[in-house]
């Protein structure tokens, strides 16, 4: 088999075999097919797609390219999930906690940040001693004793994802579907899990802005978890602004142990319900997602859910004490109000510049080596559709530099008072099938 064959049969609209997708996945592995070979094949897969056999293929080479977590020593179903990533999104730390409350497993791998996002790893790190590098064995102790645990990937996971990726990045074939679903899905099914709940942002704060893309990502990533033998459902909800109240790590995890107290942002606990209903409705805690909707209600009532976060915080090494003394977590010298200049309603709140302006602050990272300072970020007082008075405080800003200017120039250019609007509607979509 040549390679060149196989970019031929591409380019020329022909569904790839098993063998010629193999065969692609190992030559990337063993570096026997060169760079612009593979950029060839990139370039024609991004322009003539790919049919369902092929992308569930290509994940399924890219996974068994490199480690998987076994998890077959942990009893019942285990369910994750995974979200494109957005500005404000801590949904995964309370969600986790909530579900694991219901009884079911969640053994979730997360990432880091980069760029206006925020990652899941970076918030933890912020509570003093949490370590989200466990080795393997203590990843599935964890989950076997408490029912949770959530830690950064360990070992060589996909690394045929790794070298495909970044010739993606430089040959500007990155909003290719197949190829975000394959990337996506080789790393997150590594993880063992039995189901899966995947969550597909939309809007001007999320990696695939226009809702009919995103509508496609959501199907493909169910269609290929469910040909692999992950049972999986999506959503697709809106990320045109900053989910909850608060960006930024140590605000995101006072604002996730705010949720499990009862008390929190509605926007955000509406997305954890329904993100939640779904992984126990998958995790047959419950037949319909109503009655999975009220069990999740009920951990809160009952305080199980935030038992369950102290248990993880405490067996990860963190300090329990920042479940009623957040201040134990990195804090920002000051805090900056910026305010209204005139009456009005919010019309718009641009998330991904609201997550630039705490990039800029320091609480994102530019490039991957950048150091993140967890005490900074952002506070919004207000969302799209609130009415606002001169004088009003928009957002107040955690920094650790008294001169924000920069930040506050960005700030106001997005975030934009004029004549009353409908407030977006934060879920765009269920897939269940």
């Amino acid at each position: 088999m040549r390679m060149l064959d196989v970019i031929d049969a591409k380019r020329n609209g022909k569904v790839l075999s098993d063998e010629q997708i193999q065969y692609f996945v190992d030559g990337v592995v063993d570096n026997s097919i060169p760079d612009y070979q593979i950029s060839a094949l990139l370039m024609a897969i991004y322009f003539q797609g790919m049919e369902a056999s092929e992308q569930t293929k290509l994940t399924m080479a890219m996974l068994e390219s490199g480690d998987q977590l076994d998890l077959s020593a942990i009893d019942g179903i285990k369910v994750d999930k995974h979200s494109t990533g957005g500005v404000g999104d801590k949904t995964s730390l309370p969600l986790a906690a909530m579900v694991a409350a219901t009884g079911i497993p969640v053994p979730m791998i997360s990432g880091r940040g980069l760029g206006h996002t925020g990652g899941t790893l970076d918030k933890l790190e912020a509570i003093p001693g949490f370590r989200v590098s466990l080795t393997e064995k203590e990843f599935i102790d964890q989950v076997k004793e408490i029912g949770l645990a959530i830690v950064g990937a360990t070992g060589q996971i996909a690394p045929a994802d790794a070298r495909i990726y970044g010739l993606r990045d430089v040959t500007d074939t990155v909003d290719s579907i197949p190829l975000i679903a394959s990337s996506i899905l080789s790393k997150k099914l590594a993880s063992g899990t039995d189901a899966l709940v995947i969550d597909v942002k939309t809007g001007a704060g999320a990696f695939m802005k226009v809702e009919a893309d995103a509508q496609k990502l959501a199907h493909a990533l169910v269609e290929i978890a469910n040909g692999a033998g992950v049972n999986s459902m999506a959503i697709i909800s809106d990320m045109n602004q900053p989910l909850g109240e608060k960006i930024g790590n140590s605000l995101e995890i006072e604002e996730s142990i705010d949720i499990l107290k009862g008390k929190g942002p509605q926007d955000l606990m509406e997305l954890i319900l329904t993100l939640g209903s779904q992984m126990v409705v998958l995790g047959k805690k419950a037949d319909t997602l109503d009655e999975a909707r009220e069990l999740l209600k009920q951990t809160v009532t009952d305080g199980s859910a935030l038992k369950k976060f102290t248990q993880m915080i405490e067996m990860q090494g963190g300090d329990t004490a920042v479940i009623d003394h957040p201040e134990i977590m990195p804090q920002a010298k000051y805090h900056i109000d910026i305010k209204a200049q005139s009456d009005g309603y919010v019309t718009q709140i641009t998330a991904d510049e609201m997550g630039i302006a705490s990039m800029q602050l320091g609480g994102g990272r530019a490039a991957k080596e950048d150091q993140l300072d967890y005490s900074v970020g952002l506070v919004l007082h207000h969302k799209i559709g609130d009415k606002i008075k001169r004088g009003d405080s928009l957002v107040t800003v955690y920094s650790n530099q008294e001169d924000i200017s920069r930040v506050e120039q960005l700030i106001r250019a997005n975030f934009i008072i004029g004549a009353q609007v409908t407030a977006p509607e934060l879920i765009h979509e269920i897939i269940t099938d």
